[in-house]
This record gives C-alpha cells, sequence and structure tokens, in this order.
C-alpha cells in the first residue's frame, strides 16, 4: 500500500496564505487583528513557543503584544495583566501560555479571557459554544488544525469511525465534539478512548481515522493501527538520543516506522500536526477581529 505522508508545513502555509488575504480585507476598513501572549515564568520550551508565535505575527503584520512575567507573578498580578487585556482595543486575542507556574490557577486565568478574545478556545463560553455547534465558537487551534488537515487532505470525515486516543479539552474532547457535529468536514461517529480504556487495540483497530493524543512516545504501535487507516499522530516528545546534535530527537505518540506501511495516510512528527497550531491561532485571531468589530 502506497502511503499519503500529509505535510502540515504545506497545509499550515495555506492556512497562513488565506489569513494574509484575511487581514488584507480587514485592513482596507481600517482593522488590524492584534494578539496579546502572556508568559509567566522562563520555561525554555514555552519561551520558544511564544517567540514562534511572535515571529509569525510579524510577518503576517498582525499586531503583537508580548508580555513576559517573571515566574513569581501573583495570581492577582497575573488576573490585573488579563483585564488589561481584555480592555486593549488593538487586542483582539490573548493567549496565556500554559502551563504555568504551579501557583498560578489555570482554570481562573482562563475564565478570566474575555470569551470575545478566547482564541485558545478554552473559556467554558467557547467550551459550550462548540458543543452547541455555534459558529462564532472559537475552537482550540490543535483539534482544528487536525480537521483543516484532514480537509486539505482530502480524507472524508462524514460517516466514518474517529477512534481518538486521549481525552484531554486540549485535543481529545474538543476534536470529538468538533468532529461529530452536524456539520460540513465533520458528521463522525466517534470514540474516544485513553490510558484507562480496556483492549485499547480492539478499540483502536476499528478506526477510520486514529487520532493519537495521549502524550506518550510510540504508544500507538502496528498492533493498533488496521490496514488502510489515516492516522493522525498529535504527540510531540523528547527522547534521548546521543547521536542528535541537542541530544534528544522528537518523536510522536505513534511508532511511525512500524505503522506509516499499513495507512492510507499518515501524519509525520514532527512536520504534521504541530506547524498547524500556531497557524489555526493566527487565523482564530483574524475571526474574533471580525466578530469584535462586526
Amino acid at each position: 500500500m502506497e502511503t499519503t505522508i500529509i505535510d502540515g508545513k504545506q497545509v499550515a502555509a495555506a492556512v497562513l496564505e488565506d489569513v494574509r488575504a484575511d487581514m488584507a480585507a480587514l485592513a482596507q476598513d481600517g482593522r488590524q487583528p492584534g494578539l496579546a501572549v502572556v508568559l509567566v515564568g522562563s520555561d525554555p520550551a514555552s519561551q520558544a513557543y511564544v517567540g514562534s508565535k511572535e515571529r509569525t505575527c510579524n510577518k503576517l503584520g498582525m499586531f503583537s503584544r508580548k508580555e513576559e512575567l517573571p515566574e513569581d507573578t501573583s495570581q492577582e498580578a497575573l488576573l490585573a495583566l488579563i483585564e488589561e487585556l481584555n480592555q486593549d482595543a488593538r487586542v483582539h486575542g490573548i493567549l496565556v501560555q500554559s502551563p504555568p507556574p504551579v501557583h498560578i490557577d489555570e482554570a481562573a486565568v482562563v475564565r478570566a479571557i474575555d470569551p470575545a478574545k478566547d482564541v485558545d478556545g478554552f473559556h467554558p463560553v467557547n467550551v459550550a459554544k462548540l458543543a452547541l455547534e455555534d459558529p462564532s465558537a472559537f475552537v482550540p487551534c490543535t483539534p482544528l488544525g487536525c480537521q483543516k488537515l484532514l480537509i486539505a487532505s482530502g480524507i472524508e470525515t462524514a460517516g466514518a469511525h474517529v477512534v481518538i486516543v486521549g481525552r484531554s479539552l486540549i485535543v481529545g474532547k474538543s476534536l470529538g465534539l468538533l468532529l461529530m457535529a452536524k456539520a460540513p468536514h465533520a458528521n463522525a461517529t466517534v470514540t474516544i478512548a485513553h490510558s484507562r480504556t480496556k483492549d485499547l487495540a480492539t478499540v483502536t483497530k476499528q478506526a477510520d481515522i486514529l487520532v493519537a493524543a495521549i502524550g506518550r512516545p510510540h504508544f500507538i504501535t502496528a498492533d493498533h493501527v488496521r490496514d488502510g487507516a489515516v492516522v493522525i499522530d498529535v504527540g510531540i516528545n523528547r527522547v534521548d538520543d546521543a547521536s542528535a546534535k541537542r541530544g534528544y530527537r522528537l518523536v510522536g505518540d505513534v511508532d511511525y516506522d512500524a505503522v506509516a506501511p499499513k495507512c492510507q495516510a499518515i501524519t509525520p512528527v514532527p512536520g504534521g500536526v504541530g506547524p498547524m497550531t500556531i497557524a489555526m491561532l493566527m487565523a482564530n485571531t483574524v475571526k474574533a477581529c471580525r466578530q469584535q468589530s462586526a
């Protein structure tokens, strides 16, 4: 079987071209989408993610506000900053980089963001809107990116059995709601599995489309996948590798080398779902600008 490798970099680039076109249309009315990213602490991975988001904003010509706060920033000070950003007319989208330091109540931080500026899609109002199939909802960026990859690859979801391994709101629950919706590029039958699912391989082998989002390197093996399935690997895990320049390499939740030959299509790691997350964040920020200006 010839396997299609789904190129997330290529699809993300196409999404960003659409974002540029949308921004040009908004500019004709004097509107410029703006994104604020808040980072508390100095976690290297989080700093890298925030830097990448800022660079993407700059390349697009999007207004960008980056707030870097010290590790010992209090909950009260962080909430005060969020309220300031809620009131800043230049800012249409607000993202607080996760995870924050342990003394920060992340759920309270998410609830403090104006739902109209919640471009991460985690505020209870947006979660409810997603469940209610309200088109004004902001869908979390990684699930939205997964759906976009399926669309760009011509993979039909209507009537398909999608099995998602992982039940986080960040990916599993949100993607399940998105793909089971009565809407274009959805209408799937969705099963959400997780680490406590009994006889997991029996469940995953039923999938026409298998999504791995459990956060364990090479957790999904060839024994979990039926011939001809589509596999979307959301995992990004660091594993030690003395032969690599940095001393580690990035791998997915799927044992790619063993699984890929069985697949109709599969996303690689890196270069699959990862590039889509920032692209969809930019798309959500443009959507926020348009909705707030309506």
